[in-house]
Parts: structure tokens; C-alpha cells; sequence
């Protein structure tokens, strides 16, 4: 079998080929003619005065999370420290730490609950999955600038302070899934 070579003829090179002078030209026309368009036009620019006109938010926005109190008691937080929030989330970004609570109605509570509101990727998949009802992100506000990152791990109390007291029914009982 013999080797067949196919030779290809260049094409003849040009100043304006080598150097991209029209291309650079065409480019900087486009960014002049939308400078001026935008300038004086206006007609592509939507301006918000920010902080006195502020943009409405959909109705199933998700901000910050937040963990609810068990219902009738002296605010203590309503996880059960399951661990499925950890479980779920993509980004594990939430840490729970369990411990015993001394209560026979309720097996564990989070010694430590945290969310890292960097890593955090707004999913939602956290309140999917909790089956008591005590992790939400329906509080409308979004995650404060920080210019540490430490400061953006909300720890169990903070969430806490965001939260409020939860009666979901839980399996059609009369309470929450353990009957609390």
C-alpha cells in the first residue's frame, strides 16, 4: 500500500492578515457605537435608584435559612439532629453536631448547627429533607456582607434568632413526627 501525500497550496499572506488590523478596528467601532448609544440613547440602560427603589423579589425567592422552636416549650430549637440536612446538601455546607437531651420525648437535639452562607448554593434541598419541619429559608433577606469569611457560618443560636415557633403537622397527628 503506498503513502499518498496531498499537498495544500497556502494562501497568499497579507499585512492586514497577519497583523488583525481590521478586525481590531471593526471590534473597537461596536464598543464605540454602544458607548455612545448607551450615553446619550438611553434607551438600553435601566437604571434603580438603589436604595430608594429596591427590586420586588418573586414570590418563592429563598433567602437566609432559619430554625424553628418546638411548639410549646421554652424555645428550644425543633431538630431532632437526623443528620439528612448534612445528607443532602451538595455543597456540604451545613454542619450538625448531636447530643443527648435527657428528654424521653426527644431522642437527640444539635449540640452545634451551622451553615456556611458561602458554600451555601440555595437549593433548598436542606428543608426538602427535614422531616420535623425545623430548617426553612422563607425569611426574605438575604446573607449580610461580611469581609471575614468567618463570620458568614451562622452558627445554631443565629439561626435561632431568625426562626419562629413551628405547629406543622407532621404524618397527620397532632404534632410534630414524635408527637411532641
Amino acid at each position: 500500500m503506498a503513502i499518498t501525500v496531498k499537498v495544500v497550496k497556502r494562501s497568499d499572506s497579507t499585512m492586514n492578515k497577519e497583523t488583525y488590523l481590521p478586525q481590531i478596528f471593526k471590534g473597537m467601532g461596536v464598543t464605540i457605537r454602544h458607548f455612545f448609544r448607551n450615553v446619550f440613547g438611553g434607551r438600553d440602560t435601566q437604571t434603580l435608584k438603589y436604595p430608594e427603589e429596591k427590586i420586588a423579589y418573586p414570590e418563592r425567592f429563598r433567602g437566609l435559612h432559619r430554625l424553628n422552636h418546638r411548639p410549646g416549650t421554652d424555645g428550644r430549637v425543633r431538630c431532632v439532629a437526623c443528620m439528612l440536612c448534612p445528607t443532602v446538601c451538595p455543597a456540604h455546607c451545613i454542619t450538625v453536631v448531636a447530643e443527648d437531651t435527657g428528654d424521653p420525648s426527644i431522642e437527640k437535639a444539635p449540640a452545634i448547627f451551622e451553615i456556611d452562607e458561602l458554600r451555601c448554593v440555595v437549593c433548598g434541598l436542606c428543608v426538602e429533607a427535614c422531616p420535623v419541619d425545623a430548617i426553612r429559608m422563607d425569611t426574605g433577606v438575604h446573607m449580610k456582607p461580611v469581609t471575614f469569611r468567618g463570620d458568614a457560618i451562622l452558627g445554631k443560636v443565629d439561626l435561632m434568632k431568625l426562626g419562629t415557633e413551628s405547629r406543622a403537622v407532621q404524618g397527620g397527628k397532632g404534632g410534630d413526627w414524635r408527637g411532641v
